[in-house]
């Protein structure tokens, strides 16, 4: 059963208006230099640890921002940073998170790969690879369960789909109607290996014909096509038809983690993708039907130059946490008094 996303007719679709474009041009130019800064940080050794970067794929996540609706989830792998900022989590706390401070949003404990806001329907930020993938179809039992209008996007890479986890969640989740969307975010490459050295195709959508699940790839260098594609499968799951599985097809300009050396790969055709730039996609609309002028667009850059900069001032003032906090984070103190005089 291939995936169509004409199944929802354009008078039914959210409008994706000139408002549309102006907030994803300075979401996703915002996401893109938050996360350079962090590039830059990595460099200094102000970041530790791993640090894997999103730049290229924002029209992934600005296309299912534009359909999601209040009581909708998200959960992903460990390139996590901008999907809770996009979800209304203070990009000031990720930036401290990262740099290990404790105004971070989990105190500087979990760093880069362990992002989590639930009280913004963000449910991580996973270091281990396609580990989030069942626990996304626990998220969507929870809100069938419960009768709870919600619908959870479980997000995953190319690398991530050749887990067997990812079969069994499949099996459960369309046996049980589950109210969630699988979306594999298919950069082309799992660490350094190619999506075609994986399996016999490479067509991951196709994983979900086997269990008769509405599947299809989707450009995901265009937030355009993304969000509807997204509608159309968050509709689908919400009305109780179950899940869907959808293969969008994206690049990250960068490595794998900042330690990559990508000889995977040429200039060439990191270059060829550059010229698809889903910042400069939206840039080009905006220009073309003259949304906005030049001064504008320039202000709109400055001010997200801004604002990154307030994040790393908020972050490198920020104090790192108390020793101590190391007990309070695993045990409850009532029970383990002692631990108060450590």
């Amino acid at each position: 059963m291939h995936f169509d996303i004409n199944l929802i007719s354009q008078s039914e679709m959210k409008k994706i208006t000139k408002e549309t474009y102006i907030n994803w041009y300075k979401d996703m130019l915002f996401w893109r230099k938050f996360e350079d800064k962090l590039a830059a940080l990595y460099i200094q050794q102000k970041v530790r640890g791993f640090l894997h970067l999103y730049n290229g794929q924002e029209a992934v996540l600005a296309g299912a921002l534009h359909v999601m609706k209040e009581n909708d989830k998200m959960i992903t792998a460990y390139r996590n940073h901008v999907q809770p900022i996009g979800l209304g989590v203070d990009p000031k706390r990720i930036m401290a998170e990262l740099l290990g401070k404790v105004t971070g949003t989990s105190k500087g404990m979990g760093g880069s790969m362990h992002i989590f806001s639930p009280e913004h329907n963000f449910y991580g930020g996973h270091g281990i690879v396609g580990g989030q993938i069942p626990l996304g179809a626990g998220l969507a039992f929870a809100d069938k369960y419960f009768e709870r209008d919600g619908v959870t996007l479980t997000y995953f890479g190319d690398g991530a789909a050749r887990q067997g986890s990812l079969h069994e969640t499949f099996n459960m989740a369309i046996n049980w109607k589950l109210p969630v969307v699988f979306i594999c975010e298919n950069n082309g490459y799992a660490m350094g290996t190619s999506v075609e050295r994986t399996a016999n195709h490479e067509d991951i959508w196709k994983l979900g014909l086997g269990y008769e699940m509405p599947c299809g790839p989707v450009d995901g260098m265009n937030p355009v096509k993304v969000a509807e594609a997204m509608e159309e499968a968050i509709e689908r799951a919400r009305r109780g038809d179950g899940p869907t599985l959808l293969d969008i097809k994206t690049y990250r300009y960068r490595g794998h983690s900042m330690s990559d050396a990508q000889h995977y790969r040429t200039k060439e055709e990191v270059n060829e993708y550059r010229k698809i730039d889903p910042i400069t996609q939206v840039l080009e609309v905006i220009k073309t039907k003259k949304y906005a002028t030049d001064a504008q667009i320039k202000a709109w850059d400055k001010e997200v130059k801004d604002k990154v900069e307030e994040c790393q001032k908020f972050a490198e003032e920020s104090s790192y946490p108390e020793a101590q906090q190391l007990y309070d984070m695993v045990y409850e103190q009532e029970d383990y008094p002692f631990l108060k005089h450590r």
